[in-house]
């Protein structure tokens, strides 16, 4: 282990410590089933950092293999699955129930590196935003209709920041800021559901039914609000204690947090995230490919989003969307797919001398 890997892990087990602890806190019940999951986690991230991918990489096949699979997952799940919360984004076998969307990101990241890589030389080419934007929009559009609108702006950053690394000369880059302008636009009318209209608008009005859909916000800003520095102590949160914040094991962790360890404590999970990040792209800027470096980008590009539309989401600074925050909120698809990522991170970090 060098000392960019022990860097890149440090890190990640202060966040997921936290996380421990709020859990333990919030639910005994969620913390063992964390706890599980970490563990699942834990073995899928030493089989990605010590198994040899490259061979598997270079012949591109394997990733196009991978791609459709989550593809035929992602439309399995839209025509098949339950209606949990409203939403078709889980497929359940036996005892557990996994989100394809969690995993079709992780896949989108290796597709995408791997295009971009074999295409850098002609990036400005039609022909190549066109294809790429196709292969993005393919799985966007899936997760979209579940309704899952937080997964489908993932994919979306994700491909722009691909084009963006690449070296799109600018006039594209106007182009695409309208275009996603006039998608937003189709999307309001065709695509999104009357309760993500309503998120928005509340977002726009925060006065706007503070009862109903405005709830989780206002309650989380309380939580955060009346916690004081040094917060109200493990287990005497009373928005988290008494029920008055909803999903405080997943969505709203970083209030539920805050509320009895203190603003401090959010102090200290920023600080660490950032510094997470900070490692991260050190690594993509010291990696010798192209495409570990575009694998990289794709990493950090999901870690961000998420953590910042979450903590944004929980402080009235974006709507909710309902992303988790990665290495902390409560959810087995999403803490795999964080510990696959970083296990790649490792692997490539593994390579720098």
């Amino acid at each position: 282990m060098n000392s960019l890997q022990r860097s890149l892990l440090i890190p990640v087990c202060l966040i997921i410590g936290l996380s421990i602890i709020a859990l333990s806190s919030i639910s005994k019940d969620y913390l063992f089933l964390q706890i599980t999951w970490i563990a699942l986690g834990t073995c899928v991230f030493l089989f990605v950092a010590y198994f040899d991918w490259r061979p598997f990489v270079n012949q591109g096949l394997g990733i196009y293999i991978i791609y459709f699979s989550s593809i035929a997952l992602l439309f399995l799940t839209y025509l098949i699955a339950p209606v949990i919360r409203g939403q078709r984004a889980w497929l359940i076998i036996g005892p557990l129930r996994f989100q394809p969307s969690e995993f079709a990101k992780v896949t989108l990241v290796l597709l995408l590196a791997y295009f971009f890589a074999s295409s850098h030389t002609s990036i400005a080419r039609f022909r190549t935003i066109f294809i790429s934007g196709i292969l993005t929009l393919i799985p966007m559009l899936l997760v979209v209709l579940e309704p899952d609108l937080g997964s489908g702006i993932v994919f979306g950053i994700l491909w722009f920041s691909f084009l963006l690394m690449s070296g799109l000369p600018s006039r594209y880059v106007i182009f695409f800021i309208v275009s996603a302008f006039v998608f937003s636009i189709f999307s309001w009318y065709f695509l999104l559901q009357t309760y993500q209209k309503d998120r928005i608008a509340v977002f726009l009005n925060p006065e706007r039914d503070p009862l109903g859909v405005n709830w989780n916000v206002n309650q989380a800003k309380f939580a955060i609000g009346s916690a004081g520095f040094w917060g109200k102590g493990y287990g005497q949160g009373t928005q988290v204690q008494l029920g008055f914040l909803p999903e405080a094991h997943s969505d709203f962790i970083f209030p539920a947090l805050i509320e009895e360890w203190g603003l401090i404590s959010g102090f200290i999970f920023l600080l660490i995230f950032t510094y997470f990040i900070f490692i991260t792209l050190k690594i993509g800027v010291q990696s010798s490919t192209n495409f570990e470096r575009f694998v990289v980008l794709g990493s950090a590009t999901i870690f961000c989003v998420h953590f910042v539309i979450n903590i944004g989401s929980a402080t009235g600074l974006f709507p909710v969307v309902g992303l988790p925050l990665s290495f902390m909120s409560y959810g087995g698809s999403n803490l795999v797919s964080s510990f696959f990522l970083l296990g790649l991170l490792y692997s490539i970090a593994g390579r720098i001398s």
